[in-house]
């Protein structure tokens, strides 16, 4: 029976890539076939490939968020309002595993910085970086452009009520976060070389096989795995490319510039660099971003405090603005679940807290306990959603940068215009940090796809080599198409992630209990025993 499983598994996976391939060319061939004859224009690369992608973007938006009518819920054009299924099931999830773990989001805060600073840990333990170096990778992923142009999309589309739903969101999938980096550590596999491989496809197949149920423990660690490989195409790559080229339009004359059209030119140069990085594996992810990360974190709080500070009479009438925003509306329930949907779905692009992605980084880490870590990365949603993007609304609010534009077109410079209509020269330090912050995400999102392409196809050299050609060559692709495509495409495949994962955490969760059990005992114990060398 096991032997059926195991080659039903491994048609599967070559039945989703091969059918998720081939649907990249599908909207392409339909327009060739359906569209009327006309005198042939010559196109940009970069419209070609928007072409051939947008239908891509579409097709899997429909599919993974499916959404279902809200009775009584009318917006302001009195149509019924529908939410996705998947922001219901991470919501929920969320808010249910936080009141089992009796609200570790909050008491776990302190043990989460004195497992960083390793207190309870020894330089002998298994793995390959530390506490603080799989915090900077796997923040490197969350930390970057969804809190910079994700921001501006939420509250340019749901208005400033939607930065309260994302701080809500955020402090919920801090318990999100700690349950499956818990399992990510718990279930890793480390190679003779040492070389770990962890994360949501590893803790559904072993977790699974535990229950006696390794056959439905294996196809769903398929699924997510290919999930996770073309998630890290989009969201983890595209997205961050894309709006990474937009803040160089804006700043060398936006529709005048020489680079509009050459998006694949930056995109090229910025492959190049990641690149370089991603040959070294996780080790050199790790020392890479342990500096970017608090560097480029720092500089952009400390510009946006500034900013705030500097308007500090309009403090709060912009929490004003939020509260009023997220309770009150014109089009009354309706309004309100539009903005809550805003708000939920960008928080959640933005620190990834049930997506099983962040496990990959974290199951890395040197330790004996793998609860340890799952305090570690409790922090995450806090640093990226509750103070980084709360600071970017702010200062959008603040501003009245959020009536410049709206959806989600050329997100980014909204987000520039509000800084740089107080600081002029903000732009291109933005600038900066908006191409380092692409950066660090792209190279530990590779890692995350890295680790998925691996589980489905094998660890030999070559295999990795490929994945890595393709990961960069699809940062090309990223910076020459339309945002909307990119959002669809990134949105879609992130969040498809949620289902086999949370089906791994609602199974798994009493064997998280008992490594939260194991790790108290532990703590108590270093503890104890420090009391007593005083």
């Amino acid at each position: 029976m096991t032997n059926i499983y195991l080659t039903s598994c491994t048609k599967l996976k070559y039945i989703l890539l091969s059918l998720l391939s081939i649907t990249l060319f599908s909207g392409q061939l339909h327009a060739q076939e359906s569209a009327p004859e006309a005198p042939k224009v010559e196109k940009s690369f970069d419209e070609t490939v928007n072409e051939v992608f947008l239908p891509v973007g579409e097709w899997a938006d429909k599919i993974v968020f499916y959404s279902v009518p809200v009775p009584g819920a009318v917006n302001d054009k009195g149509e019924t309002v529908k939410i996705p299924i998947v922001l219901i099931l991470l919501a929920f999830s969320a808010l249910f595993l936080t009141i089992v773990f009796k609200f570790v989001n909050i008491r776990g805060i302190g043990t989460s910085i004195r497992t960083i600073k390793g207190r309870y840990s020894k330089s002998d333990d298994p793995g390959e970086i530390t506490h603080f170096q799989a915090l900077s990778a796997a923040l490197s992923a969350t930390v970057g452009l969804g809190n910079i142009a994700g921001v501006a999309i939420a509250i340019t589309i749901g208005g400033p009520g939607a930065t309260f739903w994302m701080i809500v969101c955020g402090l919920l999938g801090m318990t999100t976060k700690f349950c499956e980096c818990t399992l990510g550590v718990k279930y890793r596999e480390i190679d003779e070389n040492g070389k770990v491989y962890g994360g949501g496809m590893y803790y559904l197949s072993k977790g699974f096989a535990e229950l006696g149920a390794a056959g439905f423990g294996k196809v769903i660690a398929v699924i997510f795995a290919v999930f996770c490989v073309f998630g890290s195409f989009g969201a983890g790559n595209m997205f961050q490319g894309n709006q990474a080229f937009e803040q160089m339009l804006y700043i060398s004359g936006g529709e005048d510039s020489w680079f509009v059209g050459k998006g694949w030119l930056f995109g090229l140069g910025l492959a190049v660099l990641v690149g370089l990085v991603i040959i070294g594996g996780i080790k050199s992810i790790g020392k890479v971003t342990a500096i970017l990360v608090p560097f480029m974190c720092g500089t952009y709080v400390l510009c946006a405090l500034y900013i705030i500070l500097s308007h500090v009479g309009d403090i709060p009438g912009a929490f004003s603005s939020i509260l009023n925003g997220a309770f009150t509306s014109d089009a009354a329930l309706g309004g309100i679940i539009g903005v809550m949907i805003q708000g939920m779905k960008r928080a959640a692009f933005s620190n990834e807290a049930g997506f099983g992605s962040a496990p990959i980084a974290h199951a890395a880490v040197k330790t004996r306990n793998p609860a340890s870590e799952g305090y570690v990365a409790l922090l995450e949603p806090f640093i990226d959603t509750v103070v980084v993007c709360t600071m970017t609304a702010l200062v959008i609010i603040i501003t009245g940068a959020q009536t410049v534009g709206s959806g989600t077109a050329q997100a980014i410079t909204v987000t520039s215009g509000a800084f740089g209509s107080v600081l002029s020269w903000f732009p291109y330090v933005l600038f900066a940090a908006v191409v380092l912050f692409a950066f660090s995400t792209m190279i530990s999102w590779s890692y995350y796809g890295q680790t998925a392409w691996a589980y489905l196809f094998g660890r030999s050299k070559m295999v990795e080599l490929l994945y890595k050609a393709i990961f960069c060559g699809v940062i090309v692709i990223g910076a020459s198409v339309n945002l909307g495509s990119v959002v669809l495409f990134s949105d879609a495949m992130v969040f498809a992630m949620c289902f086999p994962n949370f089906i791994g955490l609602y199974f798994l969760l009493p064997k998280v209990k008992e490594e939260v059990r194991i790790y108290d005992e532990h703590m108590k114990d270093v503890d104890n025993q420090t009391l007593l060398r005083k």
